[in-house]
């Protein structure tokens, strides 16, 4: 909780502090001496976003918005470069670091094209795990030493196109995730006369924690046991294609916060790694997956929406678990590889929207004193609003919420009317809006009241979806960094939560990041008449464009790429328009066409029962039209 302070007192630092985006933002975001959130990409350049948004309004691109940077990108492939360059460079470390993408963390072409054409200079490959990803990748990855991997299932077609790619001199591996994949990886080989490149998948003992750890360990999905391995070996040696297998893949699990986990995990995997080349196999190739996390909250800490390393510690670890073990077993030094995803485009897109509307929670007054007739709960009720202190918050608010039950009982058997009702939940929030405040107070906070906030909190109605464009906010309760991008120079003097635009309860954000932990309610600034106030959600990159559904056929945002030079100056790069009402419609097969010529004979149908003129219906038409072909969000 914020110390209050009046508008005067209130500086740019507090509003750091309070949002964390010091802790969070990586380097690339802060706010600047006028209180707007800025991108810095470049030392001493800073990119203010409240003006991006005028330019982009100025060109005729409403809220909301997907703000993507194309630096940010670029600057965290280097650095993840740099980092195993480095710990392979001070260990003395004698393979390669070769860093690969996976499609499914953000497909959109301009990402993929973006990490392909930037990634070129660092050897930098893709993974991809459908037949639509695999084109994608063998259609955009140019550099023949970059390494295309190939996860998921699989089925004919997709072994055949991966042994073109090899075919045409790109180094496509299949990774085994299930022990039949063998059985047609071989077969297509000798159909097609193409030798494979072929990795194993195996399972660690033990899982890792956070929302994604049941992606690995001994009951994950995919993946084979160390028998399944071994039967696997003698099938090759069968074959006369042990010399094929030369990739050992270990996943440990997406956002894995603390480092103790990777550690294990890439001892393990070194071991099978070793006894695999024992075998006999050519191998060359580790590939310890995803899982590098992103710090949603700032904290640096083991919490699930943070991670208690940095990078340079991740490559370092990585590099100096595998090296111990093949100096022990005199093996030598594989080439590793990361499918670094959510760390590589997190940071690179911003969703700005718009708040259309607050609600505030404002209690209306409370009378001093009742009628001798009024029931006797609603009296008491009055009584503990009166005599409310810090001493007795517990006390107040227990009977504040047995009262107003008992009102509400009696409101049902008929025993008080709607008036009188009103007037007892008058009282009551008016009680929770007190205790909210000497809640401050109090030195330890019992349970009950730990989220009081939340119940007296306003609701700001944000021109967005949380389910098109924040599905993991709704599906697995994850938090992203969301704050004001201005206006940072000046008081929060409000706490709210955000509501979309959907038809759905769900349809909200309520729980935010706070230091170590989330809080229910989010520091805001009352709005000013005939100004817009803008919130922006950062690190949103991976995942959420591609997870997106149509609820309430709300459809993608506009989304705009920037790249911003050195001398503070940036340039539009790309322009995706949104999805209009028409194109929606057309995703849940929907003619437009044949719904524009239903609505038109129905218009003529009340021109003839006498409804309307000849003229509304084509002032009707016109609505109609327009808004098939507007954007589905409000103007």
């Amino acid at each position: 909780m914020i110390k209050k302070k009046i508008l005067e007192q209130w500086t740019v630092k507090d509003s750091e502090e309070l949002y964390g985006i010091n802790n969070w933002g990586a380097g690339y975001f802060g706010i600047s001496k006028k209180g707007d959130v800025v991108i810095t990409p470049f030392p001493d350049v800073e990119i203010s976003i409240p003006e991006v948004i005028d330019g982009l309004k100025d060109r005729g691109l409403d809220m909301p918005l997907l703000l993507r940077v194309e630096n940010i990108l670029d600057n965290q492939i280097e650095s993840l470069h740099k980092s195993f360059r480095k710990a392979i460079k001070n260990l003395g470390y004698n393979g390669e670091f070769r860093g690969v993408y996976p499609i499914k963390v953000n497909q959109q072409q301009q990402v993929v094209e973006e990490i392909a054409s930037f990634g070129a200079e660092y050897h930098h490959g893709l993974e991809a795990g459908s037949k639509p990803e695999l084109l994608t990748a063998m259609t955009y990855l140019n550099d023949p030493e970059s390494c295309l991997i190939c996860n998921g299932y699989k089925d004919k077609y997709f072994i055949d196109l991966g042994l073109y790619a090899v075919k045409m001199g790109m180094r496509c591996i299949f990774v085994m995730e299930m022990p039949n994949d063998l059985d047609l990886i071989l077969e297509r080989s000798k159909v097609l006369g193409i030798k494979p490149m072929i990795g194993i998948r195996m399972k660690t003992s033990t899982p890792a924690d956070g929302h994604w750890g049941e992606s690995s360990g001994e009951m994950g999905i995919f993946g084979l046991t160390t028998n399944q391995i071994m039967e696997t070996v003698d099938v090759l040696k069968k074959e006369n294609m042990l010399d094929c297998l030369c990739l050992l893949h270990c996943h440990v699990g997406s956002q894995i916060s603390n480092i103790r986990d990777i550690r294990a995990a890439a001892l393990e995997a070194s071991r099978i790694y070793a006894s695999l080349v024992k075998e006999g196999a050519k191998m060359g190739y580790m590939d310890f997956g995803g899982g590098l996390a992103v710090d949603y909250d700032g904290s640096h800490s083991n919490y699930s929406m943070s991670r208690n390393y940095t990078v340079d510690e991740y490559c370092a670890d990585i590099i100096e678990t595998v090296m111990a073990v093949m100096n022990e077993e005199d093996i030598p030094h594989p080439n590793v590889i990361t499918e670094s995803g959510r760390s590589t485009v997190a940071y690179y897109s911003v969703l700005l929207f718009n708040v259309l509307h607050v609600n505030r929670f404002e209690p209306a007054d409370v009378p001093d004193s009742l009628p001798e007739e009024t029931f006797e709960s609603i009296k008491n009720m009055l009584y503990a609003y009166k005599t409310l202190t810090v001493k007795n918050v517990q006390e107040c608010f227990n009977d504040a919420l047995y009262y107003r039950d008992e009102v509400r009982q009696a409101f049902i058997a008929g025993d008080v009317d709607l008036r009188d009702r009103a007037l007892a939940d008058r009282i009551f929030w008016n009680i929770m809006h007190n205790i909210a405040q000497l809640k401050e107070k109090l030195k330890k906070i019992p349970p009950s009241l730990s989220e009081i906030e939340a119940v007296t909190a306003d609701t700001y109605l944000g021109n967005f979806s949380v389910f098109q464009s924040l599905p993991d906010s709704w599906a697995i309760d994850q938090t992203f960094p969301v704050m004001p991008v201005h206006r940072l120079n000046e008081f929060p003097d409000r706490r709210g939560i955000i509501t979309d635009l959907t038809c759905d309860c769900d349809g909200k954000l309520s729980k935010f990041n706070d230091l170590f932990c989330t809080k229910p309610s989010l520091e805001l600034h009352s709005l000013n008449e005939d100004e817009p106030y803008y919130i922006g959600v950062f690190l949103v990159g991976a995942y959420q464009e591609t997870l997106g559904d149509l609820h309430n056929l709300f459809g993608d945002t506009n989304i705009v790429s920037i790249r911003i030079n050195e001398d503070g100056t940036y340039k539009i790069v790309r322009e995706v328009e949104g999805d209009s009402v028409g194109d929606v419609l057309s995703y849940v097969e929907y003619n437009t066409k044949d719904m524009a010529e239903i609505f038109r004979k129905k218009a003529e149908n009340a021109i003839d029962a006498g409804k309307i003129s000849p003229n509304e219906r084509k002032m009707i038409m016109k609505v109609y039209e327009k808004v098939l072909n507007g954007s589905t969000y409000l103007k």
